[in-house]
């Protein structure tokens, strides 16, 4: 009796004793499960972007030339003189960077702008159902699933100053210039590139916006209606408002592939780009690449990272504050 009374607990615990590093076994492989599919991943990232990014510095503070190309770790150390190149604004390197900067900055306002206002009205007028919706649909976004390659360089043809499309249409049958124009050198090639860069990119902005058109209610619109309210009196107390957290991540997104971009550029001038169009990505990549001084690319590049960094870092607090106030 004592006996058996002894080992009747031990009997009744036991087998919840023995399930519970079980469930905790479960637990923890259901929970590093997905960081296990995700590891892959984060080691190509690691290899694609840190790691290139992290020789990149170092090589910022090298005095890496063309002398040291084949063995670029024995170039000596210049601690922060390339950098100091760099931003010296009264030398023709810092002043040719600076030049280029305020060119890309630019370029970047008028794209980015552009690039929404155009996707956003597209989207607002693709919400009505008509017949062919959905080719037009498909055509819109033609520009953005092309190859960069393939649309861009079919912008240069268009471009030739001889038999280029552009001053056929522009100069023969419209007569709105008095001679063909150049489009490809001079200061025409900062509104050629802004062109190919708005017509590849606006498409983005219309996906994305008319992807977010798809979560406002339609009630919304049909009160409005029939309190009297117009169009764009709709648009811009309903569809707007709305729209404004798509609206912060497409143009981040936006100003960041447009402030770096490279492929147009270069597709569109090639190594050597126009004064006015020099963006400062092409700009590092001469710096780079034709002058053969790749520390000073490696920190103008840098620079730029920072740069964006720093953009970056203060959008997101500007529209986290605004979208605080509005919640309150």
């Amino acid at each position: 009796m004592t006996s058996t009374a002894l080992k009747e607990p031990v009997s009744r615990t036991s087998p919840g004793a023995a399930r519970e590093p079980r469930r905790r076994t479960g637990r923890i492989r259901r929970i590093g499960l997905p960081y296990l599919l995700l590891l892959p991943a984060l080691l190509l990232e690691l290899l694609v972007h840190l790691v290139p990014m992290v020789i990149g510095t170092v090589m910022s503070f090298k005095e890496l030339t063309q002398f040291y190309i084949r063995d670029w770790g024995s170039a000596p150390w210049s601690g922060l003189g390339n950098y100091q190149v760099s931003v010296d604004f009264d030398a023709p390197v810092g002043e040719a960077l600076l030049h280029s900067f305020f060119v890309t900055v630019g370029f970047t306002l008028l794209s980015v702008g552009l690039c929404w206002l155009i996707g956003t009205a597209a989207a607002v007028f693709m919400q009505d159902t008509f017949r062919g919706r959905g080719l037009l649909r498909a055509l819109f976004l033609v520009p953005y699933a092309l190859p960069v390659y393939a649309a861009v360089i079919t912008w240069v043809f268009m471009f030739q100053h001889d038999n280029g499309l552009v001053n056929h249409v522009l100069h023969d049958q419209l007569h709105l210039t008095d001679k063909p124009s150049f489009w490809l050198i001079g200061d025409n090639s900062f509104y050629a590139l802004l062109t190919v860069s708005v017509w590849k990119g606006w498409p983005f902005a219309f996906l994305i916006v008319m992807a977010g058109l798809q979560n406002i209610p339609k009630e919304l619109y049909e009160a409005a209606a029939l309190d009297g309210a117009g169009v764009w009196q709709q648009i811009r107390r309903i569809t707007l408002p709305s729209l404004r957290p798509v609206n912060q991540v497409l143009v981040l997104v936006l100003f960041l592939w447009t402030f770096n971009d490279f492929n147009t550029p270069y597709v569109l001038f090639g190594k050597a780009a126009p004064e006015a169009a020099d963006l400062i990505s092409v700009h590092i990549y001469q710096a780079s690449f034709v002058t053969w001084n790749f520390g000073t690319g490696s920190a103008m590049s840098v620079l730029l990272l920072l740069f964006l960094l720093v953009v970056t870092g203060a959008y997101l607090l500007f529209t986290s504050r605004g979208r605080r106030a509005a919640d309150v």
